[in-house]
């Protein structure tokens, strides 16, 4: 059954004027709106009107004009004639006896398209003791007032979206003719709902009323628009953009100045309307750059631009296909080889999430990553990394490759979403890896910026990974405001540091060098071990060797790359790359503190 959107609803059930909507459903005349005219005239509320309707009137109706009507109505509900007819039905009752008597109606119908392309009979009834003459003319006052309320918002009085579709494009050519840049402005006043359940549903709709008097004030010849909910729309003009955004501030300090209580105001997306797009691609856009603002409180507009906007349509692209790309393996375990300085053999490798979109291409780390972080969704792509690296030992042992120690990549986010250490004893066991290796082999790296932000639900977390047998590494040491307390609060296996202290280790006198020294250094003396990342060049190569780091890893070594893509390599002759074996590792490990 059709839906009034609720300001048309409230516009067309407050009328004077005597109508009745109705809808074709499986052949028969459904009721879905009467007037106040309608139900004044017949002697009920609005309810007991809706439910006689539902039944029909022909049960007041003479029955010499059931026939009739019933004809008349048919013919009109399935669109094979008009609806013009004279009956007569039990409306009021007689004065002296009390009793109902039979009144002349006259009912005149019509056909009307909603705006979502319904299409509704209206029937509008005169009692006759009115003319014939009169009746029509009432059907015309409806049709002027039905026309009116289509483009017009009934609580701001603001056109509203049907007038923005009919005549917005007219508005944006003569703004352009007149040699200005036209701009729509998308705007929605924030928390609302908030709002509302604070002050009661009549100081919201105050505030609607406020903001879009505001909006006039400030955009005095431009097109301002009621949309849906608490949304409005302007079409307007300015040749600086800092000016027009300068105006949308001061809106929202006149809405905060003059509304009951506390509100944030309005935050507003805004679009430059390009010469021969539409106004509906416009509006799209504006839509966006709102969206973008998102929950900075500090930010209140927002310009639209084509590479924030792929930018959406990318995130967008992940969140909805990340769990498919997970079931058909898109995305991959790329293994980043760790290796030893002192003996220059892989000692270890890093699992990478790399993923191929059969679409797409490489979707970057730094699109995916973040998006995934921003949705709540990164705790499964760690999880399933995990999985994946269990999964592929036993192709790395029929491969004849050696089992090396794997380290994956978790985040603070997953301890809030998973029992991260439960699911990884599950996997460890669902692929029966007790046979091949020790729990030691799997390396948990977390990193630096996700400890100074973790709660002590996290440090316990961490502190049951190292007590189950797996190794915890701090990533990104030195990327943000490092703090040496870090280690009297939790306890690592390894630290790697940051690969931009090595990118620019000559900066400001090289005091990354000096730096870097003696985070080696003390690293050695609390007994852990370490590991510069992003080593690319022979000079950075040199450098870590000769401040002793333990392990090193960067492009200078090895790329990334797939099991399928390292397996293909050695069928086609390149020999297996030195490797340590677990007893030169735990010799060599137990070396390096005794220096």
């Amino acid at each position: 059954m059709y839906t009034f959107p609720e300001d048309l609803k409230r516009a067309y059930e407050s009328s004077p004027l005597s109508f009745v909507y109705y809808q074709n459903i499986g052949g028969r005349a459904v009721p879905v709106l009467a007037s106040d005219g309608f139900c004044r005239n017949a002697g009920m509320d609005r309810a007991a009107v809706l439910d006689w309707l539902q039944i029909g009137m022909f049960e007041r109706m003479h029955p010499d004009d059931v026939g009739v009507v019933s004809r008349i109505s048919d013919d009109f509900l399935h669109q094979r004639g008009p609806y013009d007819v004279v009956f007569r039905c039990k409306i009021s009752e007689n004065p002296e006896t009390g009793l109902p008597r039979y009144e002349q109606l006259h009912g005149l119908g019509k056909w009307q398209t909603m705006p979502d392309g319904t299409e509704l009979a209206v029937i509008t009834y005169a009692n006759l003791s009115a003319t014939r003459g009169a009746t029509r003319k009432e059907l015309e006052a409806y049709t002027l007032f039905q026309r009116d309320r289509f483009y017009t918002d009934g609580l701001t009085e603001l056109p509203n979206i049907n007038y923005m579709h009919e005549y917005g494009d007219e508005k944006i050519a003569t703004i352009r003719a007149d040699g200005h840049t036209p701009y729509l402005i998308y705007t929605d006043i924030e928390s609302m709902q908030s709002y509302n359940n604070q002050y009661g549903f009549k100081e919201g709709d105050r505030l609607l009323c406020l903001t879009a008097e505001a909006l006039k004030s400030k955009f005095p010849k431009s097109l301002v628009i009621r949309g849906s909910d608490d949304h409005f729309v302007v079409i307007s003009w300015q040749d600086d953009p800092k000016v027009l955004k300068s105006r949308l501030y001061e809106v929202n300090t006149l809405i905060r100045s003059r509304a009951r209580g506390n509100t944030s105001g309005i935050r507003s997306g805004v679009c430059p309307v390009a010469e021969g797009s539409k106004l509906s691609e416009a509006l799209d856009h504006a839509r966006h750059a709102l969206r973008r603002i998102e929950n900075d409180l500090n930010r209140k507009v927002a310009f639209f631009s084509q590479e924030a906007d792929n930018a959406y349509w990318q995130s967008r692209y992940i969140v909805e296909n990340f769990d498919r790309a997970m079931e058909e393996g898109w995305i991959k375990v790329y293994y980043h080889a760790l290796y030893r300085m002192e003996s220059g053999k892989i000692s270890a490798f890093e699992g990478l999430a790399r993923w191929v979109d059969p679409e797409r291409g490489v979707v970057s780390p730094g699109d995916f990553i973040p998006t995934l972080l921003k949705y709540h969704q990164l705790y499964k792509l760690d999880l399933y990394m995990f999985e994946q690296v269990c999964r592929e030992i036993r192709l790395r042992l029929e491969g004849g490759l050696p089992l090396m120690p794997v380290s994956v990549n978790f985040s603070r986010q997953d301890f809030d979403h998973a029992d991260v250490v439960g699911e990884m004893d599950r996997l460890y066991e669902k692929y029966g890896l007790d046979r091949f290796v020790d729990k030691s082999y799997f390396i948990v790296e977390i990193t630096e910026q996700d400890l100074a932000v973790g709660a002590e639900h996290l440090r316990g977390q961490l502190r049951q990974i190292r007590e189950a047998g797996y190794q915890l590494w701090l990533d990104d040491f030195g990327s943000g405001y490092s703090a040496i307390n870090m280690f009297s609060r939790f306890e690592f296996d390894l630290i790697k540091y940051d690969m931009d202290l090595l990118r620019h280790l000559d900066d400001h006198g090289g005091v990354n060098r000096l730096i870097l020294k003696e985070l080696v250094y003390v690293a050695r003396e609390l007994g852990i071990h370490t590991l510069i990342e992003g080593v690319e060049t022979q000079e950075q190569f040199a450098f870590v060797k000769e401040i002793g780091c333990e392990l090193a890893q960067g492009f200078y070594f090895q790329k990334p790359e797939s099991l399928e893509q390292i397996l293909h390599r050695i069928r086609g002759g390149d020999a297996i790359r030195d490797c340590e074996t677990p007893e030169e590792r735990e010799e060599l490990n137990r070396k390096w503190f005794r220096k």
